[in-house]
């Protein structure tokens, strides 16, 4: 069998279907693939022609059983957030799957698969957003309310130094180092409170990320193996250099101290690529913003908790025992001020974080 089994105007109607299809017959060989799903298996339909269902996904997934029910039932049949995850297609391909009979054609199925990662992923991410937004008027308010006490205590601590035995200068010390602390902490969530807008130019992600590696190798990461997988071609990304670094700068000492000062086999990977077809809708418009650049850091750690990775970017939430939990809300607010989003997949010695970026859009001169 072959593309009779659809006429011209079937195939271009399913070829500008944004889900992957495919057409399954007799035996689970593939009879036809749209142009999503060429996207999807990353070969063409020519390659996906030659094959069977079963040599693109993992063993033993559900969709083989789910097509061979509608082959015995002759009915259609839904399952939602199925694994397809193999090493071919990764090991986070999360989707839903409807399978319907073909009619006329004995056993041929139509598999339509609509994937739930970068929807999730969105979701999450604007809710994260929020979150980090949600304590922007807390943050101004502490920054004020707070910091003009703490230095009066500080002060009195010092003078206080000044009179007591040396005995008990220990004493003020830890006042005024705690002090110091929490003025620092303060200051952290002062930052939510900046919703200025951020200063926009075309900025190479390769030299952010190689002053990142510099500055983490020099100090905190010294004791790591840093791997480089990068797309040559990446075009600028539009951003603030600055803020970059300190996003990335903190992802790279999270990946450090995730995996530990002792560990002889430690690495952290970096990595950029081209995602052509991610889109997101734009809060309070009908427009859809296009985010093509990503830029990886994993670490082979030993990953976060499975209970804590939904709140991961929430503000308050650590993993670390002196950890303030605003590290990873600041950069889910960095990165949202872009026009981006930013999420975490992790399992045990494999934690990755993502972040998709827009492309820089030259602006069109004025003429007078």
């Amino acid at each position: 069998m072959d593309d009779y089994l659809l006429d011209p105007i079937e195939m271009q109607a399913l070829n500008v279907l944004p889900m992957p299809v495919v057409v399954v017959g007799d035996g689970h060989g593939i009879l036809y693939a749209n142009t999503a799903a060429e996207d999807f298996f990353q070969s063409s339909a020519v390659v996906l022609k030659r094959q069977r269902i079963d040599d693109l996904i993992a063993f033993g997934s559900p969709v083989l059983a789910l097509v061979e029910e509608v082959q015995r039932r002759g009915s259609s049949v839904s399952e939602y957030r199925l694994d397809l995850g193999s090493p071919r297609l990764g090991s986070d391909r999360v989707v839903d799957v409807f399978a319907s009979p073909l009619p006329g054609h004995g056993d041929t199925v139509v598999l339509m698969l609509q994937e739930r990662t970068i929807a999730e992923k969105m979701d999450r991410q604007l809710t994260h957003r929020g979150a980090a937004r949600s304590i922007t008027a807390l943050g101004a308010m502490l920054a004020h309310e707070i910091k003009n006490p703490l230095s009066g205590i500080r002060g009195a601590a010092q003078l206080l130094e000044a009179t007591v035995p040396d005995s008990e200068r220990m004493l003020t010390q830890l006042i005024c180092d705690e002090t110091d602390r929490i003025v620092k902490l303060v200051e952290r969530v002062e930052l939510f409170g900046d919703e200025r807008p951020t200063e926009r130019d075309p900025v190479n992600v390769h030299d952010v990320l190689d002053h990142v590696k510099r500055l983490a190798q020099s100090g905190f990461a010294r004791h790591i193996r840093f791997n480089e997988i990068y797309d040559p071609s990446l075009p600028p990304v539009s951003g603030n250099r600055d803020q970059l670094v300190q996003v990335l700068l903190n992802l790279v000492k999270n990946a450090a101290e995730a995996i530990g000062t002792q560990s002889i086999d430690g690495e952290i990977t970096l990595t950029t690529a081209y995602r052509p077809g991610i889109r997101m809708q734009v809060a309070g418009s009908s427009g859809r913003i296009a985010l093509p650049l990503e830029i990886g850091v994993r670490d082979n750690g030993p990953g976060v908790p499975a209970d804590l990775l939904p709140h991961l970017f929430d503000a308050f939430v650590t993993t670390k025992a002196q950890g303030s939990g605003l590290g990873l809300a600041l950069v889910a607010k960095v990165i949202g001020d872009h026009g981006g989003i930013v999420e975490c997949e992790s399992v045990s010695r494999r934690t990755t974080f993502r972040i998709l970026l827009p492309l820089h859009q030259l602006r069109a001169r004025q003429t007078a």
